[in-house]
Parts: structure tokens; C-alpha cells; sequence
């Protein structure tokens, strides 16, 4: 299985983490880590999860981006969505998490979403 995040910081200061391969009970503790990492290194966090290569999503994944979500909030900060393959995609909207945390069709998007 292939697991894989990338980290870049926009120069308004928004951090996009990229993902790539299945986002689940495995690989999930990958993310936690790196958003609490991100978060702490940052006053008011502002971070996009790019979700363009993730296959798929499980209850464990969805519960550290809601962590994620929990700890950037909490910081005066944000968490977004971005570019969801059609299944994913799907299950957000199954699960009715879009309806929560909106999923923006392209990474500058959701960046552009802190500004307004």
C-alpha cells in the first residue's frame, strides 16, 4: 500500500498537505501527526488538505481530519477540503460531512477561502 504526504506552505501562510493512497486505520496516524505538528507550529493555522490522490477514506481517516478540524479551530484557524477523487467524494456526501466541511474543487480555492 502506498501512503505518502507532502507539505507546502503558501505564501499567505496557508499549509496545503497533500495526500496520496488510502487514508485509513494504517495510515491515519501519519496525518494526525503532521496536523499536530502544523498546528502548533503556527499562531492562527490555516491548512488544506488536498485530497486529489486519496483512494480511499475510512471512519479513522474522517475522525483525524475532524481532529484536525477541532485543532485548528480551537487556534483561531482553519481546515479545508480540496479537489476529492469521485469516491471520496461520494462518501462525504453519504456521511453528510460536506455538508460540515466543504470540499472546494481546487487547492487555490480553499487557500482563497481564509482571505473572505
Amino acid at each position: 500500500m502506498i501512503f505518502d504526504l507532502a507539505v507546502t506552505e503558501h505564501s499567505d501562510g496557508v499549509v496545503v498537505i497533500s495526500i496520496i493512497g488510502e487514508l485509513d486505520m494504517s495510515t491515519a496516524p501519519r496525518l494526525r501527526e503532521e496536523l499536530i505538528r502544523v498546528a502548533a507550529a503556527m499562531e492562527t493555522p490555516r491548512v488544506v488538505l488536498d485530497l486529489a490522490g486519496v483512494d480511499l477514506l475510512d471512519p479513522t481517516g474522517l475522525g483525524v481530519i475532524f481532529d484536525g478540524v477541532k485543532r485548528t479551530r480551537s487556534r483561531g484557524g482553519d481546515l479545508t477540503l480540496a479537489r476529492a477523487e469521485a469516491q471520496v467524494l461520494r462518501d462525504l456526501e453519504i456521511t453528510r460531512v460536506i455538508e460540515i466541511l466543504p470540499v472546494f474543487e481546487s487547492v487555490d480555492e480553499a487557500v482563497q477561502s481564509f482571505s473572505g
